[in-house]
């Protein structure tokens, strides 16, 4: 193979999967591990792609979000969207189950659209709480610190609270979805909120717009195939083909 054609399979390659390692490239090309450096320097240095150490990714893949947008700011995106995602997730509650509620903006829309009150809730949202005692719901609070910009209670206290629990559902909010990076989010203290609630729960429902999908953000909290996703688009293929995807629409 010449020299400009392997080096346009493996921008390719990177566009097709995102991310690969210096052996997958040798293994999917067939050349040396010194070849495959030589030519990822090379395409590094042409601003075709982006090169890290062991490998590399596509430019698309490095174009991380970073930002926490404010509360505020969040709540007035995709707002028909939430709605609908919410109401669907909404309807999944069954009585004496145990759910666990995420802080942000989808899963305050969700607490508009939960009618059951033979199940019990807690989450980690200042307004979560207080929105779920105003509808009669069976409410409890994690304790620990709170972070402003989300109105989250996070940090050391929150995740040992959360280890005693056991969650029989639990609605997350994500920044972002990746097949290779899984769901994320830019902090790292939210992440393990996130994180420790998942480990905890039967089965844990990701609420996500489709404009999540193929976002990627700091911090990854958990794989794409540990949690279901509700959304409001049919995503592309390969997402569904690694965890289970609900799509609801306006009824």
């Amino acid at each position: 193979m010449l020299t400009e054609e392997r080096r346009n399979e493996i921008v390719a390659y990177l566009e097709k999967n995102s991310t690969a390692t210096v052996q997958e490239l040798v293994d999917a090309l067939d050349a040396s591990a010194a070849t495959i450096r030589r030519d990822l320097l090379a395409l590094h240095e042409d601003h075709r792609i982006n090169k890290v150490f062991g490998g590399a990714t596509s430019l698309k893949y490095m174009d991380m979000n970073t930002d926490e947008p404010s509360v505020a700011e969040k709540a007035i995106r995709n707002t028909e969207e939430k709605d609908i995602i919410s109401r669907y997730a909404a309807s999944l509650v069954r009585d004496n189950d145990f759910v666990y509620i995420d802080s942000g903006t989808t899963t305050l829309h969700l607490i508009d659209y939960i009618t059951n009150k033979n199940a019990k809730y807690i989450t980690n949202g200042i307004v979560h709480a207080k929105k779920m005692l105003e509808r009669g719901l069976s409410t409890m609070i994690i304790g620990g610190r709170i972070k402003p910009v989300t109105e989250a209670v996070i940090g050391p206290d929150c995740i040992e609270s959360l280890s005693r629990f056991h969650f029989t559902k639990a609605f997350i909010g994500t920044n972002g979805i990746s097949v290779q990076a899984g769901y994320t989010t830019p902090d790292v203290d939210e992440a393990l909120v996130k994180s420790e609630a998942i480990k905890h729960t039967f089965l844990t429902y990701i609420l996500a717009d489709h404009s999540k999908f193929g976002v990627v953000s700091s911090v990854t909290f958990s794989d794409i195939k540990d949690c279901c996703v509700i959304t409001d688009l049919e995503p592309d293929k390969k997402y569904s083909d690694q965890t289970i995807i609900k799509t609801v629409t306006q009824s």
